[in-house]
């Protein structure tokens, strides 16, 4: 159908601008901090382009004493592709494109994990706008890539980002954050 088309359009123009194949399989981590105390990650897939809910994972970060981003991000990205290298169900299928929420440090965090587990794909941080959208896509040697000035890639990332976002604020403990820190 058009609507089809126009995805696997959008996935080879991502492709082409990240020089490597359409990315059918997207993976994005972010990593939440509750009151400083429990962190969670999200994983939320994208499979040609659209939501694969059925594949999406938390994760309770464990054994960290202090809100450790870059430490939390490598602890996930581990414990997802360990999962990955034993076969277990679930965590079988392989990335084509890993999206990390964060920068520079974030997607180094992320290439360090697969390197310990002789695992490679590729890794870019989502780098933000002032309105807290992924304005570009970075490399974890530092280059960034604008994806503001395409608005159909600048459209799937951000649905991506949402995506991500909203399944841990749908997690239990982000939930019982909110009712013990209401907004207002």
């Amino acid at each position: 159908t058009g609507k089809e088309e126009r995805i696997q359009a959008v996935l080879v123009q991502l492709g082409k601008m990240l020089a490597m194949e359409p990315p059918m399989r997207i993976e994005s981590f972010d990593i939440s901090n509750i009151s400083g105390t429990d962190i969670v990650a999200s994983m939320v897939v994208f499979q040609e382009g659209k939501p694969k809910k059925s594949d999406y994972k938390r994760f309770k970060v464990e054994g960290l004493t202090d809100q450790d981003d870059y430490a939390s991000m490598r602890q996930v990205v581990t414990r997802r592709f360990v999962h990955h290298k034993a076969g277990d169900k679930g965590f079988d299928e392989a990335p084509d494109l890993l999206l990390i929420d964060g920068g520079v440090a974030h997607a180094c965090k992320a290439v360090e994990a697969l390197r310990e587990l002789d695992l490679d794909f590729p890794v870019f941080g989502m780098v933000k706008d002032d309105r807290h959208r992924t304005r570009a896509l970075v490399t974890p040697e530092g280059r960034e890539i604008r994806i503001d000035n395409n608005q159909a890639i600048f459209a799937l990332i951000g649905n991506v980002q949402e995506e991500t976002l909203c399944h841990y604020l749908s997690s239990p403990a982000a939930q019982q954050a909110a009712a013990l820190f209401p907004a207002g």
